[in-house]
């Protein structure tokens, strides 16, 4: 037998619904906030990411799912989606459009990493991006937006941490301070981390080794190295998010994993993941249009994994069995009706009901076992005697009360029906 790939998960029908509640909410809380719906191919030349999440990253070093195509190119299929928004907004000359751009997208990406629960090969996320706008403002409206989302899913315990890296010159002169400190320590570190030192000396305040942790917790705060105009950036961004009453806790060593990021960081927790708590996070990225060809265009967004916000639901029971149910199921009590049932299911479908019949020729027992299974709200009994009589019989499911219907008087008492119990 032929399986998925690893680290790839079928989406089954009885947990699909969960989906797309959790996709309705998405949408519905992204159109309250003014941001429109973007969608880019799965697939980019390979320098999009290279140049845009940076060449010393995990992701770009170890993750990508990278080949050459037929014509020789490099091709990668998206790891994460900012570069891929960025190189569509520069393409599309979407900025010539609209001083201000706020966008939010969902669908499927890829890493290879070492699968894990909440954690797969081919994940799925969303993410916002507002585009345009160099104000701790706009660094606010998208955390407030990111915390919309979260409680509308009705998870109200996570916890929000918050940075700022600075600008350039504020990285780099916390860079060789940072590179000092971790050089007094150099044998206690990872080794993973001890190449990050040569390499890209920020991603070892990301590193989840205990060892490197302790060491971490000890080194300089980049908060300290702040110039004058990140510190009142980040202090208006607090500010506002206080005055919204959005809870965050500061965390100075947080730098998020790509490269392109500057000034304000954050990232999103849920402590029934367990150690890997990170549900979503995102941050400052003013200078990623530049190496992406275009000119300096300023921009804040974030991304939230959906599996890790499903498994999030499922550990505080806030799951439920959304399945969908069927307004009326078509019963046969005789085989010379069926006619007669596939047409009527026919247009009480056209009519916006939903409509179930068995096409499986069961007995009458087991039709309305099928119907009891689908959480039909009507069955709708047509035999011998309603052929003969123009009747159809209906019986509301939930309280086993039958009656006779007409002919011509079906639709209007369906219509009636459903009105009342809605």
């Amino acid at each position: 037998m032929i399986q998925a790939v690893r680290g790839t998960k079928d989406l089954l029908p009885d947990v699909i619904n969960n989906w797309l509640f959790v996709e309705n909410k998405l949408r519905e809380t992204s159109a309250k906030y003014g941001y429109q719906e973007i969608r880019t191919p799965i697939f980019e030349k390979t320098e999009v990411f290279s140049r845009g999440v940076g060449e010393q990253t995990d992701i770009v070093n170890k993750e990508m799912y990278t080949f050459e195509d037929k014509g020789g190119e490099s091709i990668t299929l998206r790891p994460e989606m900012t570069a891929s928004l960025v190189r569509a907004v520069i393409q599309n000359s979407l900025l010539n459009q609209a001083s201000l751009l706020k966008l939010w997208y969902f669908g499927p990406f890829f890493r290879f990493e070492r699968p894990q629960k909440g954690r797969l090969r081919q994940f799925h996320q969303y993410g916002a991006e507002c585009i345009g706008s160099p104000y701790p403002e706009s660094d606010a409206e998208v955390i407030m937006l990111a915390d919309s989302i979260i409680k509308s899913l009705n998870i109200n315990d996570y916890t929000l941490l918050l940075n700022s890296i600075g600008n350039n010159t504020t990285r780099y002169q916390y860079k060789s301070i940072l590179v000092e400190y971790l050089k007094t320590k150099i044998n206690q570190l990872s080794s993973e981390s001890r190449k990050r030192l040569e390499t890209n000396p920020l991603r070892i305040l990301d590193s989840k080794e205990q060892s490197d942790i302790e060491i971490i917790n000890q080194s300089p705060s980049i908060l300290d190295f702040l110039d004058n105009d990140s510190k009142i950036h980040f202090d208006t961004v607090c500010s506002l998010l206080d005055l919204s009453n959005i809870k965050y806790t500061i965390e100075p060593r947080l730098v998020r994993g790509l490269d392109y990021y500057c000034h304000t960081v954050f990232e999103f927790r849920h402590s029934s993941l367990g150690a890997q708590d990170s549900f979503g996070g995102g941050g400052r990225y003013d200078t990623l249009f530049e190496q992406l060809g275009a000119k300096s265009t300023p921009a804040i967004g974030f991304a939230m994994g959906i599996e890790r916000i499903l498994l999030i639901l499922e550990n505080i029971n806030a799951v439920e069995n959304r399945k969908d149910s069927c307004d009326i199921y078509l019963i046969r009590a005789d085989d010379k009706a069926m006619p007669i049932i596939i047409n009527l299911a026919k247009e009480l479908r056209e009519l916006g009901y939903r409509v179930e019949t068995d096409m499986l020729r069961r007995s009458l027992k087991a039709q309305f076992r099928d119907a009891n299974r689908l959480s039909a709200v009507l069955t709708l009994i047509i035999g011998e005697e309603e052929l003969k009589n123009g009747n159809y019989t209906i019986k509301e499911m939930s309280s086993g009360e039958q009656k006779s219907i007409k002919n011509n008087e079906l639709l209007l008492h369906l219509k009636d029906y459903f009105k009342r119990i809605k």
